[in-house]
């Protein structure tokens, strides 16, 4: 396997819908032999939803990857200058952080590992998970996706016909997309239709 001994950083924001699907693929990760290190936005860390208790979570995640994780703004500014992962990837990742993300602002743990990871030309990987990625959303995907150095795990429309400007990353892509993105090479098809 390509990510054996890979270090990457594994951010989460707040779509809280997805992090059942985000799971398994971060066993996969750690299971094909990378080093995974969680990253949890402040609405990850704080927000008990329908979909589930915030702690329980992040506890989960921390038997899955034994880190209990970066979530501090000052626990994410060393990312870059100790050059700490191979590749980063944010999934879920909100409009919200994408908007955010492509004006620079670093007011979260996941945005601050993000611009700290990227000073060193290594890949950052997006997979999207927005209900308005093709509305107000959509300049934000255009500008991310022209940015040297980001790539995004394949996505498309989750639900057309009640959600038209919905769409979600294809979660089973994430290693392979990492792969290829390792290699400086975008993952295709970037866009199809699937059901969640």
């Amino acid at each position: 396997m390509k990510l054996s001994g890979l270090s990457i950083g594994f951010a989460v924001t707040g779509s809280f819908c997805t992090f059942d699907k985000i799971k398994p693929q971060i066993k996969s990760l750690v299971e094909n032999g990378a080093k995974v290190t969680p990253i949890y936005s402040y609405n990850t860390q704080n927000l008990d939803t329908r979909f589930g208790n915030a702690e329980d979570f992040m506890s989960e995640i921390k038997e899955i990857t034994g880190s209990s994780g970066i979530r501090t703004i000052q626990e994410a500014e060393p990312v870059g200058p100790k050059k700490m992962f191979d590749a980063m990837i944010i999934a879920p990742c909100t409009g919200n952080t994408m908007a955010k993300l492509v004006n620079g602002i670093t007011d979260t743990p996941v945005l601050m590992a993000a611009k700290s990871h990227m000073r060193n030309l290594r890949p950052l990987i997006i997979a999207v998970s927005t209900n308005d990625a093709l509305g107000i959303n959509f300049q934000n995907v255009g500008k991310l996706m022209i940015i040297k150095n980001i790539y995004f795990v394949p996505f498309g429309q989750d639900n057309y016909k009640l959600k038209p400007n919905s769409m979600v990353a294809d979660l089973s892509l994430i290693e392979d997309t990492i792969e290829a993105a390792l290699e400086g090479k975008q993952m295709q098809p970037l866009l199809s239709y699937h059901e969640v």
